[in-house]
């Protein structure tokens, strides 16, 4: 009797994909499953002198409880000209305010939920 081995290509296929959209007008982080909005959580974005960088880009890296202000975890973007991520914060107070120093800031609680679900390499559209 001969086994069946699945490829890799069949288990990417029923694998979930996520993406998530920042809207810092709006102080929203939307997470989408398979591009169908799956939850949404309120944000915290960069002061107008620090604000968080427009476009698309992707999670290069993760921590866990990374320490000083970053909360629970972090979750670094690729984005020119500075070091910023989405993470949890110490100061939850803040969370709804334009306050960071371009960082997305969330609740730990929802950071712990959204880190666990995406890999790196998902894409983060800032509009």
């Amino acid at each position: 009797m001969s086994e069946y081995h699945f490829s890799e290509d069949y288990y990417d296929y029923y694998r979930a994909t996520y993406r998530i959209t920042i809207n810092t007008d709006a102080h929203t982080l939307t997470l989408y499953k398979n591009d169908v909005v799956f939850k949404t959580y309120t944000v915290a974005v960069g002061k107008a002198s620090t604000p968080t960088p427009k476009g698309t880009f992707k999670i290069i890296n993760k921590a866990v409880n990374p320490g000083g202000p970053f909360g629970a975890r972090w979750m670094g973007l690729n984005a020119p000209n500075g070091d910023y991520g989405i993470h949890g914060t110490n100061n939850p107070g803040s969370i709804g305010k334009d306050i960071s120093n371009g960082c997305i800031r969330m609740y730990n609680a929802n950071v712990i939920e959204v880190f666990n679900l995406v890999p790196i390499g998902t894409v983060v559209k800032i509009i």
